[in-house]
């Protein structure tokens, strides 16, 4: 078992899972593409190891155009790879094939997030794929049931608008604070 840990915002909540389950906590990079205008809504995700989804709902409501969408991708692409070298430095990811991964984040509004970050572990041949959250949309809950082995959220609220409103403190997590949990590991 290993609890992957989404950056930044999931590395907190995966730290105290890891330390609760004596498992061992690694971060899994993950980027949000974030709609024009709207960058807390995802229109889309990538994650390590090439992958990337869309929400053709999102884009076909909004009209993005492709190009935006690849655009956006490619800036995020930098920033996913920036924190992959800041994090693990010269530590590759272990070995996933055959093991359980536990996949933390802080929320899940759309899942985009989340989603990318399953497709990924699947390609890495994890033999069960657990999506954990605190809180997150029903119907991201469900969606997610559907690819994912199991989904667990704690809170699935009716109304769900945002992930920082279930947090008394929503303060963004920084790289430093990643960095000291992961030296705790």
């Amino acid at each position: 078992m290993i609890v992957l840990a989404l950056p930044r915002g999931g590395v907190p909540v995966g730290f105290e899972i890891a330390q609760a389950l004596s498992a061992p906590l690694e971060v899994f990079a993950v980027r949000k593409l974030g709609v024009p205008g709207h960058p807390e809504l995802a229109m889309g995700a990538i994650a390590s190891g090439g992958v990337r989804i869309v929400s053709r709902a999102i884009v076909d409501e909004l009209g993005i155009a492709t190009e935006t969408v690849d655009a956006i991708a490619a800036l995020e692409a930098a920033e996913l790879e920036r924190r992959e070298r800041l994090y693990r430095g010269d530590h590759p990811l272990p070995a996933l094939e055959g093991r359980t991964a536990i996949l933390v984040d802080d929320g899940l509004a759309t899942g985009a997030t989340m989603e990318a970050a399953i497709e990924a572990v699947r390609r890495l041949r994890a033999r069960r794929i657990v999506a954990a959250a605190p809180v997150g949309a029903r119907d991201s809950c469900a969606r997610l049931a559907a690819i994912a082995d199991e989904v667990v959220c704690a809170e699935m609220p009716d109304f769900f608008h945002a992930v920082g409103e279930w947090y008394r403190r929503f303060d963004q997590t920084t790289d430093d604070e990643v960095i000291d949990l992961l030296r705790l590991r």
